[in-house]
C-alpha cells in the first residue's frame, strides 16, 4: 500500500487517488476505510511510518562520542546517504511529503518538521565540545549558527523541490549536495575554530 501512494504522480497527497492505492495494493476500498476512515488518515500514517523508521535508524547509528560539531554534522550527512540509499522510496515519499502544500496535509506535516528539527536539535547537539571554538566568542550562538546554515541548506533544496519535483528528483546529485555542504562547513570552521 505504501508503495502505491508513494509513486502517484508527483507524489502529491491531492493527486493520490484512493481507487488507484485499492487497486494496485488488491484490497477493497472499503477495507482501506476500515483501517484508516480517510485518505488523510492514510497519508499521515505513512508519513509517521516512513519517518519512525528512518529517524529511529538514524539515531541509533549516530556516535554520540564525537564531540566536535563540525564532525558531528558531517557524520549526520553521512548518515542520511546511508539511509536514503537503503530506503529510497520512504525517503522519496518524506521529502515530497515535506514540500506538499495541500491544504488538507499541510499544517499537520509542518508540525511533524517542526517537531523533527526541535527534537534533531535536543538530540544531536546537546554534548558539543565549544573548546575547539575561538576564544571569546560566545558557544551557544556559534553552535546555532552553524545548525542555521544547516537548516537553511536544507530549506534550500526542499524549495528547490517544491519548485520542479520532476526535474529536482531526475538531476539531483546527492554527492555533489554533500560536497556542497562540506564546504560550508570547512568555511564555518575556519572562521569559528581556533
Amino acid at each position: 500500500m505504501f508503495f502505491s501512494l508513494s509513486k502517484m504522480p508527483n507524489n502529491r497527497y491531492k493527486n493520490a487517488s484512493t481507487n488507484e492505492i485499492v487497486k494496485k495494493a488488491n484490497i477493497s476500498k472499503g477495507l482501506l476505510f476500515h483501517y484508516f476512515s480517510s485518505k488523510k488518515k492514510l497519508f499521515l500514517f505513512l508519513y509517521e511510518y516512513s519517518k519512525d523508521i528512518f529517524l529511529n535508524e538514524f539515531y541509533n547509528k549516530v556516535n554520540y562520542d564525537e564531540t566536535d560539531i563540525i564532525k558531528r554534522w558531517k557524520q549526520i550527512v553521512t548518515l542520511e546517504m546511508e539511509l536514503i540509499q537503503k530506503y529510497p522510496v520512504l525517503y522519496d515519499f518524506m521529502l515530497t511529503s515535506s514540500a506538499d502544500d495541500s491544504k488538507e496535509v499541510k499544517q499537520e506535516l509542518e508540525n511533524q518538521m517542526k517537531s523533527i528539527l526541535e527534537d534533531s536539535y535536543i538530540r544531536l547537539f546537546s554534548n558539543i565540545d565549544t573548546s575547539k571554538f575561538k576564544d571569546g566568542v560566545d558557544a551557544k550562538r556559534i553552535s546555532q549558527i552553524i545548525f542555521w546554515v544547516a537548516q537553511g541548506f536544507s530549506n534550500r533544496e526542499l524549495e528547490y523541490l517544491k519548485r520542479d519535483p520532476v526535474y529536482y528528483k531526475s538531476h539531483i546529485n546527492m554527492d555533489d549536495i554533500v560536497k556542497e555542504f562540506e564546504l560550508y562547513l570547512e568555511m564555518l570552521k575556519d572562521a569559528f575554530y581556533k
